[in-house]
């Protein structure tokens, strides 16, 4: 028999694993499936997956399916995939989801906020458990509907439907940014916000003019507009051209807006930050490519994403979540500066 005809050498199994580490099938399974603690030592779960990478084990997901009425996979739900904030959330749970042996699909909402459908024809014999960030209170209904375990990212802790949430403190990246620029001396805002209907953009709205209130002198101006570059372009053009005293700050709800103040700044023959200060919020990669280099808040979209999975996992394995708002950073960059005078 020549080379080219000589057959692949077999699949290692479990059993081919318990053999190496000198333990049972039932002992491979329960480390290789993560629910070893409280079974197993650590030395033993330790040899366990240290055999299984030598012999390059790699567990049959179909059988383990059928065996255990389990897909270990997940569904993340975003409003869009053109958002690099969405991208970073997703590989953040796709890492801790393969430290698992979990997948993550990953599933735009056709609507953006609006409802999501089933993707699937039964989510239920399909996944495990599903993600969601940054969506609407009722726009998963027909995914709650197939009766799985629901994990809400940067959405309304008071929505009752969610087995875990995890949150960003948005409230206080607003209060950073806003005090930021009164330490500044600014009083004429305008706030560019998002025309989503969503929780993370009212808590942004909230929290700016709770900071703002009782301050001498200090009024905001609420601008909305599509989350795009053009749109926000627009609307600070219109917001710099109109009546009474120009604005000395345009506050955005996210970078992209941001991006498109500044060019409404420009086009209007002015300056950022010497006449006009912006900011924006997320800290996606544009808020360094445009100049001067943008103000804004750095979210950990990574760890929400990780979060996320971890948290999913903890509800499936019947163990609490765990809890509290990830903090969030203000990044001062080129945008800011001190109010100009008028």
């Amino acid at each position: 028999m020549t080379s080219a005809q000589q057959p692949a050498p077999a699949r290692p199994t479990s059993r081919d694993v318990a053999r190496a580490a000198g333990v049972s099938q039932a002992t491979v399974s329960l480390v290789l499936g993560d629910k070893w603690r409280g079974r197993v030592s650590e030395a033993t779960a330790v040899r366990v997956r240290d055999r299984a990478a030598s012999l390059g084990y790699r567990p049959n997901l179909a059988a383990r399916s059928l065996r255990l009425g389990s897909t270990r996979t997940a569904l993340l739900v975003v409003p869009a995939l053109t958002n690099e904030f969405f991208a970073r959330v997703y590989t953040g749970a796709a890492g801790v989801a393969a430290a698992h042996d979990f997948g993550v699909v990953l599933y735009p909402s056709p609507d953006g906020t609006g409802p999501a459908r089933d993707p699937f024809a039964s989510a239920r014999a399909s996944l495990d458990g599903v993600i969601a960030s940054s969506m609407a209170a009722g726009a998963l209904g027909a995914l709650r509907g197939a009766g799985l375990p629901l994990v809400m990212l940067d959405s309304d802790p008071a929505d009752p439907g969610a087995a875990a949430q995890v949150n960003l403190d948005i409230a206080d990246g607003m209060r950073q940014v806003t005090e930021h620029l009164l330490g500044l001396g600014h009083r004429r805002f305008v706030h560019l916000a998002s025309a989503v209907d969503s929780w993370t953009f009212a808590v942004r709205a909230q929290a700016l003019h709770d900071t703002v209130r009782g301050v001498p002198g200090a009024v905001v101006r609420t601008v909305p507009a599509a989350l795009d570059v053009t749109a926000g372009r627009e609307a600070a053009e219109q917001a710099l051209a109109g009546p009474g005293p120009r604005p000395t700050v345009i506050v955005c709800d996210d970078d992209i807006l941001a991006a498109g103040a500044c060019k409404a700044v420009r086009r209007l023959g002015l300056r950022v930050p010497e006449d006009v200060s912006v900011t924006g919020f997320d800290d996606l990669a544009l808020a360094t490519a445009v100049e001067p280099e943008l103000t804004t808040v750095r979210l950990p979209a990574e760890r929400v994403g990780e979060r996320g999975m971890e948290a999913l996992l903890a509800v499936l394995d019947g163990r609490p979540a765990a809890r509290g708002s990830l903090p969030v950073d203000l990044v001062v960059r080129g945008s800011t500066a001190p109010a100009a005078r008028s």
